[in-house]
């Protein structure tokens, strides 16, 4: 009974993060303007801060989090460089249909991380980070690069992206090691 339960956990979450990867493509036509960009890089950020501060609350597996310590500590650093730019631009961040649809997944996601406990919860929070961070990688590669207007802002957004990706091959190293278990 295990095996259908996470089975369905890894569905949820592959919607909500094609969810997520369709709602910032389907913006597209409609041109986010950088202060919106601002925004979702920011919610992004948070989002996965407050994903990793869940697993630092729950789970007992090591490899987990440590995981978890490097989500919030990489992006919390992302969060202040934008932050910062923002400042220096004179920029505020404009909340947007993007931006506000994370948030609401996000809180579902949390909803679900919340209710699980053990290796259903490790499971569940590293299926999340892989699906969320390949959802956020496209994202930044196809909707928030083109459509950003400042060159500074472009660029902090491409000097994320290795570390995103980097991020992604650490969630997928940490899934691959606890499926194997």
């Amino acid at each position: 009974m295990k095996k259908p339960s996470l089975f369905k956990i890894a569905i949820c979450l592959a919607v909500s993060s094609v969810t997520f990867a369709a709602q910032v493509v389907a913006q597209k036509s409609d041109k986010l303007t950088d202060p919106e960009i601002a925004s979702v890089a920011v919610v992004a950020n948070q989002n996965d801060i407050d994903f990793a501060n869940i697993a630092k609350e729950k789970s007992q597996n090591k490899e987990v989090l440590q995981f978890a310590q490097t989500m919030a500590n990489d992006h919390k650093a992302v969060i202040d460089q934008a932050v910062a730019l923002v400042t220096k631009l004179g920029v505020t961040p404009k909340d947007n249909a993007v931006s506000k649809k994370m948030l609401a997944d996000a809180d579902k996601t949390k909803k679900m991380l919340q209710s699980k406990s053990g290796d259903a919860f490790n499971k569940a929070y590293i299926d999340n980070e892989v699906a969320y961070h390949k959802a956020v990688i496209s994202a930044v590669e196809n909707v928030l690069i083109p459509d950003a207007t400042n060159k500074e802002l472009k660029d902090l957004l491409g000097n994320v992206l290795p570390t995103l990706k980097a991020h992604l091959g650490h969630a997928e190293m940490v899934q691959k090691n606890y499926a194997a278990k």
